[in-house]
């Protein structure tokens, strides 16, 4: 019996999340063009290929996180990334009020 090949699992993307990847692959669009980088410079930069580099700002929930910092780092804009829920607020509330019960 022929064992089946592996089917890649893609990742479950809701609307509002699949906006914000949009959003971010936009942001790193313009990022790239206001560095006047062409996709094939960022491609050759990263060593990723054009199309992840189109992928990547079309925010495509496919390409992984590593190649969307690549491309970060690439842009000097990787740091951002530490930025990514540091002030959690709804965290925080929620801490509190486990505090005062």
């Amino acid at each position: 019996m022929a064992s089946e090949p592996l089917k890649k699992r893609s990742a479950v993307v809701f609307p509002g999340n699949q906006r914000v990847l949009s959003q971010l692959g936009e942001n790193i669009r313009l990022a790239r063009l206001r560095r006047k980088y062409t996709q094939t410079m960022l491609s050759e930069r990263t060593g990723l290929s054009r199309l992840t580099v189109r992928k990547i700002e079309q925010g495509d929930p496919g390409v992984s996180l590593g190649h969307y910092v690549a491309v970060l780092g690439v842009l000097g804009l990787a740091e951002d990334l530490s930025t990514v829920a540091r002030d959690d607020e709804l965290g925080r509330k929620l801490q509190d009020i486990d505090l005062l019960s």
